[in-house]
């Protein structure tokens, strides 16, 4: 049952993530840098504390006590991740939500799955798996086998993203629908994103004494039942005030360069459904990771956790692609591909499923 919950929480977080941009397609006239630090403003700044305070007693303690080296290197893998997570919405802008999300998505998987298993193999410590462990475990060997699985998956779907661009240029597709599609712009800024957002578990590992303090004091009231669900959440809000930092200078520039500081009043736009949207899309961006640390409080903060929440973003994202008529126009053999690409990535997540309960 502890598998089982996992699996749910880390696809409800994959929902979450792979629907989170859908919103920022109602906000009109306004330039993207507006809409993503209106969103990352309850992303990062004001969700965060709110879901510690409806379920940490005292979070901001904890916080206030942990040493101080630990928060500087949390912070830091913030603002690496948010780099990545600002490449993000710039690769989904150029690729469309469905390739963009299974390029970096997938890279992330991959990176962010692996790396930590390599550090614990250098630094060890009680209660992380090293990548020894995985190779010499049954279990691992399963993990490692839906790694490979996923990455093959991330292949194929790349390229599904060449087939589509080469369709598209042969019908000089003009159409609305594909006019910010740029494979080579988006390809780079997708393989950035794909690695900087893997820091992101590299500050839930970074940050873990918050967590693991959060947890020892629900266990004390709570005996005998486990781990606490919402452990994680006193780490995100050191994480993400990286994040928030990062995007938020980027976007001020934006804004500056780009002469859309008007954009927050300019009444001839439609302002409440503006931010309305960009709100819920920041807020259900932030619900991804509060599922997933329910799901890692059941599976654990190792390889399965992170590749099957990244696994089951990039199906989600997928799905509305294909809802959202983004392959709208292309051939048959890219339709295929990318779906083949899609079945791979969902093989390589009952793969890693299946280790874990070996596990």
């Amino acid at each position: 049952m502890q598998i089982i919950f996992g699996i749910i929480f880390h696809f409800i977080g994959g929902f979450a993530s792979g629907s989170f941009y859908i919103p920022y397609k109602k906000v009109k006239g306004w330039a993207w840098e507006s809409f993503w630090i209106i969103g990352g403003l309850f992303s990062w700044l004001i969700v965060p504390p709110v879901a510690a305070w409806l379920t940490i007693p005292g979070f901001a303690d904890i916080i206030a006590a942990t040493n101080g080296k630990i928060i500087l290197l949390t912070y830091f893998f913030g603002l690496l991740w948010g780099i990545g997570g600002l490449t993000y919405g710039l690769g989904v802008r150029y690729l469309g939500v469905s390739l963009g999300s299974t390029i970096i998505l997938g890279l992330c998987a991959v990176f962010g799955s692996i790396i930590p298993s390599v550090y614990y193999n250098f630094f060890p410590q009680e209660g992380k798996d090293s990548f020894s462990t995985l190779l010499n475990n049954t279990w691992g060997q399963y993990v490692l086998l839906g790694i490979l699985v996923c990455t093959a998956g991330i292949i194929i779907c790349g390229r599904a993203g060449t087939l589509k661009e080469r369709d598209l240029s042969k019908a000089g597709a003009a159409a609305d629908t594909h006019n910010e599609y740029k494979f080579g712009l988006g390809i780079t800024v997708a393989i950035i994103s794909g690695v900087l957002s893997a820091c992101f578990n590299f500050g839930i590992e970074a940050g873990k004494s918050m967590a693991d303090t959060a947890n020892a004091a629900w266990q004390a009231l709570h005996p005998g039942q486990g781990n606490f669900l919402y452990q994680n959440n006193v780490t995100y809000i050191v994480i993400l005030w990286g994040g928030l930092t990062t995007n938020f200078v980027w976007c001020m520039i934006l804004n500056a360069r780009n002469k859309t500081f008007g954009n927050y009043t300019d009444a001839t736009k439609p302002l409440l459904k503006n931010y309305l949207f960009s709100a819920l899309a920041g807020t259900t961006w932030f619900l991804q990771f509060f599922f997933y640390g329910m799901g890692e409080s059941k599976l654990g903060n190792g390889a399965s956790s992170w590749i099957l929440h990244m696994a089951f973003i990039i199906l989600i994202a997928n799905t509305w692609g294909l809802l959202l008529k983004e392959w709208k126009g292309v051939s048959k053999k890219a339709i295929n591909t990318v779906v083949a690409g899609i079945a791979t990535i969902i093989l390589s997540v009952l793969i890693v499923g299946y280790g874990n309960s070996l596990k």
